[in-house]
């Protein structure tokens, strides 16, 4: 919400700040966290390569043999139970609802010997990459980069949920380990770093898009943008409390962005429909036939599997939401798809072959749509995409309906894009597909992969003060996924 009065300018020593500029809750701008925004180390010293950061988070342990790392010679409960698909690369397999994927395998990576080491849903370690903080690799970025974008004012680390791109939807309430609440605390995560570097999550609330709006006459509003000039003096009767040094500077990249709205970063009206068409999954299911139980669906005569209710069918719009806020200049794009939990118990959750057929279909799709976009587009380089999720899952199927259970020992983990090496895949699984056959890589590998792609190393280990000491000593103290450099 933007609020400015209509009383003349004064410099009286009861003038206040809210007398000018009032800013609501746009995604957190609030003071504090424009302090963040103004601070921007790594933009400032070009340490920052100007490169973006999409994460897709398949909440609740995708299955690597379904995904990126079937297993041709073994017993049918443990092969694929969707088949394989040949790749375009020779002698490299995917899972059978990856059709899409495997024929771009050329521009991938893919981890085989990656695994979180949680196999209890908890989402932190590979959100955060293990660091000590408790903030989400997201919010390690932002903190080097600055909370806001110093040109487009937009978050730095933003978060996709399916409401972000059809506001009016209603989704029910999955267990707690799906829920919007649980993604709030853990995706958006800024651990001890402070607030200002917490992941703005676009939820599609009336309130909130309200206050992507400047409801106020333009040629108005540019009246008041001429004041800007005056700011210095004001300061001199705001209170010294040291959260308002460089206000001049902070108040005019709010009127910029304000000016400009950024929201029409999100509005993907925006787009060409044939380009909103490629992305388009809502052809692929009906996600109304998997919330309230689903339709399919019943255990002891009741409608039981409630953890499909954040399932939608909108993570192509999602992705390309992704795109479009890259495009703008945020670093890092988290994006939510739940809920990847296929025990097939009857309970909560569906089998394999349902969720693979359903939400692996759709990622296929989405993500492919996505690789191609950014390449026509020219911005493969710019944009690195990683998808994975908090765990795997048991490599053996344990029921009709390909029920699998937690397992942390290995995880699927697919990267494009950013610059880095691609058509490879990286590492072995042991036979069954259960633990790392050869070098192993954890989350810490990848924050550190993630790092090394936004920052400049070499620069850092020349002037390591152009960053914060905790993020440089991150960058130049971890090890990233070496392959891929």
């Amino acid at each position: 919400m933007l609020s400015i009065t209509d009383r003349r300018f004064s410099h009286g020593p009861s003038f206040s700040r809210r007398d000018f500029l009032r800013i609501g809750s746009l995604g957190g701008l609030t003071m504090p966290s424009l302090q963040a925004a103004k601070s921007q180390p790594a933009l400032e010293n070009n340490v920052f390569k100007n490169k973006s950061i999409v994460f897709l988070f398949l909440q609740g342990g995708p299955p690597q043999i379904e995904t990126f790392d079937p297993k041709i010679n073994v017993a049918s409960d443990n092969r694929s139970c969707t088949g394989e698909v040949r790749t375009n690369i020779p002698g490299v397999w995917f899972g059978g609802t990856l059709p899409k994927l495997a024929q771009r395998a050329d521009r991938l990576a893919v981890v085989r010997s990656f695994a979180t080491n949680d196999g209890s849903h908890n989402p932190m370690p590979i959100l955060t990459g293990n660091h000590p903080s408790g903030a989400a690799m997201s919010a390690l970025c932002s903190k080097a980069t600055g909370a806001f974008h110093p040109q487009s004012g937009l978050p730095m680390n933003s978060i996709i949920i399916p409401e972000a791109v059809q506001p009016e939807l209603k989704l029910g309430n999955p267990t707690a380990t799906f829920s919007l609440p649980r993604i709030k605390t853990s995706v958006a995560s800024s651990g001890s770093l402070g607030t200002a570097y917490k992941g703005f999550i676009r939820n599609g609330t009336k309130e909130q898009l309200g206050n992507f709006d400047l409801n106020l006459p333009r040629d108005r509003f540019e009246d008041r943008y001429q004041l800007l000039g005056e700011l210095d003096d004001l300061k001199r009767h705001l209170d010294q409390n040291g959260e308002v040094n460089g206000m001049s500077q902070i108040e005019r990249q709010t009127y910029d962005l304000l000016l400009r709205g950024i929201a029409d970063a999100f509005d993907l009206s925006k787009e060409d429909p044939k380009t909103i068409a490629k992305y388009d999954t809502s052809h692929l299911f009906n996600m109304s036939d998997y919330h309230n139980g689903g339709k399919y669906f019943l255990f002891n005569g009741k409608k039981k599997l409630v953890d499909q209710e954040r399932w939608t069918n909108l993570l192509g719009k999602e992705m390309l939401l992704a795109r479009r806020l890259c495009e703008a200049g945020c670093g890092f794009v988290t994006v939510v798809d739940s809920s990847w939990d296929f025990h097939g118990n009857g309970a909560n959750n569906p089998g394999t072959l349902v969720g693979m057929n359903t939400l692996g279909a759709q990622m296929d799709h989405a993500v492919s749509a996505f690789i191609d976009d950014v390449e026509e587009r020219g911005l493969s380089d710019q944009i690195l995409l990683i998808v994975t999720g908090e765990m795997g899952r048991s490599p053996i199927k344990r029921n009709k309906d390909a029920g699998t259970e937690h397992h942390g020992g290995l995880t699927p983990l697919m990267l494009a894009g950013g610059g880095l090496n691609m058509g490879q895949t990286i590492g072995k699984s042991d036979r069954t597909g259960s633990r790392p056959a050869t070098e192993a890589y954890g989350p810490e590998n990848l924050l550190s992969t993630v790092m090394h792609t936004m920052f400049d190393a070499n620069k850092l280990r020349v002037s390591p003060e152009l960053l914060p000491p905790d993020i440089t000593k991150l960058i130049l103290e971890k090890n990233p996924i070496k392959e891929l450099f």
